[in-house]
């Protein structure tokens, strides 16, 4: 068999939900080490908080960065220099002992190495795989793949943790990260036969056709409170839970729950996506978090009540990915489909950022989570709102016009 043979739209949909398993599986571990390193180190949480949120403002600037070279260049390029740089990361994240040195590493360097490795370079390959009815689906299971992540390298590190340490720990997941470099193989793409296939419009073109839609904006904005509500809940709620006299266990079980339904709800929001109006599932989701976070605040917290509420959430949890992406596919086609979703993944990382951060600080200035959690319902309602005037007719352009 060929070398072009064998990357078939289906062995590409594993390999890329692969890379997506390790590499936002072990991302989602970071909320794990709050605790222990901050102990150990003697930092404040809002030290340790601004180097994660360092890390998904470099991963969300870098996005659009790497999306443009994996477009043009190829993908696989762009997963195999991030597998390296993520592992030299969690490396020097190992050996760090001051907030100083976690934001060099943990910070800018992951963050950048995620850049290369995250939903928007893995989507573009597997956005032009695959026919377009077909699309919302294979994107949600390839969301699901990076759910599955979570669900399984989330209680893998808390184990090594409990065994050999939050130092020797981050080695581990250093080496584990480099199987990214070989499943990398699979998305190498013909760009010799998309340029034949696609559409002619320049890089240039494409950014000043997505910046003067409305609704590509609209979509941007709802996307910044996706990444603000998650990123604090990732980040904040295993410290949250100890707080509340819980065990880190309990923490590790919440978010591990969170993967699982989330790799469910990835696939089912996907799957809704193929057959009803995407933008109006995204108010829908958005909407339903809000009632979620309200109920969970209301009730008695109780490891019943944590681990309903990380069902609920986690059903939720990235189902606005394949929605997204989807949507931006929809409007615009797919010749750029990782630079557009790249962008939009950068509003999302900023309000990562923010979620992240501005968690810390009020934590470290209150001595409480209540203002957050009050934050996470507010703007959620405003997501939902902001989603339901988006214009996703497709654009039909002078060029395909007369073909």
């Amino acid at each position: 068999m060929s070398t072009a043979n064998w990357r078939t739209p289906t062995v590409i949909l594993i390999c890329g939900g692969l890379i997506l398993t390790i590499a936002l599986g072990v991302r989602h571990n970071f909320g794990l080490y709050l605790q222990p390193m901050t102990a150990d180190l003697g930092i404040g949480r809002e030290a340790f908080a601004f180097a994660i949120a360092i890390q998904n403002l470099m991963y969300g600037i870098s996005q659009p960065l790497t999306g443009m070279i994996a477009d043009r260049f190829g993908t696989a390029r762009v997963l195999i220099g991030g597998a390296f740089a993520y592992a030299l990361g969690l490396y020097l994240m190992s050996i760090s002992s001051t907030g100083l040195e976690l934001t060099l590493s943990a910070g800018l360097l992951i963050g950048a190495a995620l850049g290369c490795s995250g939903f928007s370079i893995v989507f573009g390959v597997i956005g032009r795989a695959v026919p377009a009815e077909k699309r919302s689906v294979a994107l949600g299971i390839a969301g699901a793949a990076g759910s599955f992540g979570q669900f399984a390298i989330i209680p893998y590190g808390q184990w090594l943790i409990n065994q050999v340490g939050w130092h020797q720990a981050l080695a581990v997941l250093a080496l584990t990260v480099l199987v990214i470099v070989p499943l990398a193989s699979a998305l190498v793409e013909d760009k010799q036969a998309q340029a034949t296939s696609l559409h002619k419009q320049s890089i240039g073109e494409a950014l000043r056709e997505a910046a003067g839609h409305r609704g590509y904006v609209l979509l941007c904005l709802g996307y910044t409170v996706c990444g603000f509500q998650l990123l604090f809940i990732a980040v904040h709620f295993p410290a949250y839970l100890i707080d509340q006299k819980m065990t880190p266990e309990t923490g590790m079980m919440a978010l591990a729950l969170i993967g699982f339904f989330n790799m469910i709800g990835s696939f089912i929001w996907g799957w809704l996506g193929g057959r009803h109006t995407k933008k109006y599932l995204l108010s829908l989701l958005y909407f339903t978090r809000s009632v979620v976070v309200l109920l969970f605040m209301l009730a008695p917290i109780s490891p019943m009540t944590v681990y309903l509420f990380a069902t609920a959430i986690g059903f939720l949890w990235l189902g606005t990915v394949p929605l997204t992406s989807g949507l931006i596919a929809h409007v615009f086609g797919v010749k750029y489909l990782s630079t557009l979703t790249g962008i939009a993944f950068l509003f999302h990382q900023i309000g990562s950022f923010a979620g992240v951060w501005i968690g810390g600080y009020v934590f470290d200035a209150t001595g409480s989570y209540t203002i957050m959690w009050s934050l996470t319902i507010g703007m959620g309602i405003v997501a939902a709102l902001l989603n339901l005037p988006i214009d996703d007719r497709q654009i039909v352009r002078p060029a395909a016009r007369a073909a």
